[in-house]
């Protein structure tokens, strides 16, 4: 893009660990818009299929692998190269966020990364129970850093498309729809008072409600997993139990649901796997559509931020869950992978942006159950706009990239603010920072519930005194 504009300077030495998808597309992201000492940079992965990026930008690479075992001796020299604090970009997968997050406490550094990531074998150790396994027990591992050791540096968890942007968006989204109901409270200031908004727009829940439907030249071969971001994240947390933010509208558990016996409380998890659950949901293009209920940080985040207490007690909390169509090269590698008892085919894909011959990422937040039924705001981007807006990458690429920079200028704006969710940052600011990368970003109503069509020529269990409820979003 001519004349990007710099939107902060960072003189200390910067780790980025990972050059997969977000990786390689986040990399001309940070050139443009932050100004480093390149003598200070280092990327670290342990595969070198793409080095030339680096070597091509005079940038320092390093093959290799971080473990449990050597990540303080690989990562503490580099991050005390000073001078200055030092900086984490963590775009990898298979890498303990807690561990990493607990060094940068002790050397002082920054840190950023898209999801809360464990070490190898998490999701298939069958000594785990299906709690233990959830993303709702990785996010406590995260809070328990900052419930350890608070303030401090700061340093930011979970800050991608989804988890990360999506949380900016529910924010702006709450304030349009509290807006147009004539719920008139100003711009909270607080973390109770902006739940306490949402209980006061009458929102019963959220999905975080996306469609991709970027399409390949090619079609997929068979026993080749195809996508449009990280197989390997897609596939781990599609095995993990579904799960999602339990609102406190809920008349019923759901099939196969569990309580949490540790933590915050604000979720709830399936006795099966998310890559197998379907949810019924809405987006502008598509329309109606049965998405996977796959588990992600946000559905828990966003369900906790927004809950209202009173001592102990929950006396309002959103339901909160992702409802993703991925591509349709993906959802064939999903029905295929389903089919060999959920082990993932032997070699894989991500398209990139000169195999997509047309489509887009339409990402964004459902709010529904208010006084105008619900309310879709997002982003839709097309592979054509994200050609011409970014190198090494496509539609969904982009939204994640974009985020991870949206989240590195606030922390280096705010860099004193301890461990911070993505739903206690500043979303005007980061979508401002975003924004340019995100192609149509727009907000729609729609008269669409889960009961629209139903119950059509076979018979079903349906509560026809709230459309919203949960029994009637989940397809059985």
């Amino acid at each position: 893009m001519a004349q990007s504009p710099i939107h902060a300077r960072f003189d200390g030495p910067i780790v980025m660990i990972g050059l997969g998808s977000i990786g390689r597309g986040f990399l001309p992201l940070l050139e443009r818009h932050i100004a480093f000492d390149r003598s200070k940079f280092v990327l670290i992965d342990p595969v070198d299929t793409d080095r030339r990026l680096l070597d091509e930008r005079k940038l320092r690479f390093m093959k290799v692998a971080l473990t449990r075992d050597n990540y303080r001796e690989v990562l503490t020299p580099l991050l005390t190269a000073g001078p200055g604090r030092g900086l984490i970009v963590n775009v990898s997968v298979d890498t303990g966020s807690a561990d990493l997050m607990d060094l940068c406490k002790d050397l002082g550094a920054h840190y950023i990364d898209t999801v809360c990531e464990p070490w190898p074998g998490l999701y298939s150790d069958p000594k785990l129970s299906l709690s233990q396994r959830s993303n709702y027990a990785l996010r406590e591992r995260v809070l328990d850093v900052r419930r350890r050791r608070p303030g401090g540096t700061t340093i930011v968890s979970a800050c991608g498309a989804n988890p990360g942007m999506v949380s900016w968006f529910v924010k702006q989204a709450l304030l349009n729809v509290a807006r147009d109901i004539g719920v008139d409270a100003g711009e909270p200031k607080t973390r109770d008072d902006w739940a306490r908004l949402m209980q006061r727009a009458g929102v019963k829940g959220i999905h975080i409600a996306e469609r991709d439907t970027q399409r390949a030249r090619d079609p997929k071969p068979r026993g080749v997993f195809v996508n449009t971001w990280s197989v390997e994240g897609f596939c781990s947390e599609g095995v993990q139990p579904s799960e999602l933010g339990f609102g406190t509208h809920e008349k019923t558990m759901p099939p196969n649901g569990h309580c949490h016996d540790f933590g915050c409380g604000a979720a709830i998890y399936l006795a099966q796997p998310g890559a197998g659950t379907k949810v019924r949901s809405w987006t502008p293009t598509a329309q109606a559509q049965h998405g996977f209920l796959v588990t992600h940080n946000e559905a828990i985040s966003i369900a906790d931020y927004f809950s209202v207490r009173d001592g102990d007690a929950v006396t309002y909390r959103p339901t909160c869950h992702y409802a993703y169509h991925p591509c349709d090269d993906a959802v064939l590698s999903l029905h295929e992978m389903a089919g060999n008892a959920w082990t993932r085919q032997p070699t894989w894909k991500i398209l990139d942006e000169h195999e997509i011959v047309d489509g887009v990422d339409e990402l964004g937040v459902l709010l529904y159950g208010h006084a105008k039924n619900a309310f879709w705001y997002g982003s839709s981007l097309s592979i054509e706009e994200t050609r011409k807006l970014a190198p090494y990458q496509n539609a969904t690429g982009l939204q994640v990239t974009s985020a991870v920079l949206a989240g590195i200028v606030w922390m280096l704006e705010n860099p004193d603010r301890g461990l911070t969710e993505a739903d206690e940052m500043d979303f005007h600011r980061c979508l401002e920072i975003q924004r340019p990368y995100l192609g149509k970003v727009f907000g729609t109503y729609t008269d669409w519930t889960p009961l629209a069509g139903r119950p059509g020529l076979f018979p079903e269990e349906i509560d026809t005194s709230d459309p919203w409820q949960f029994s009637n979003v989940l397809v059985k």
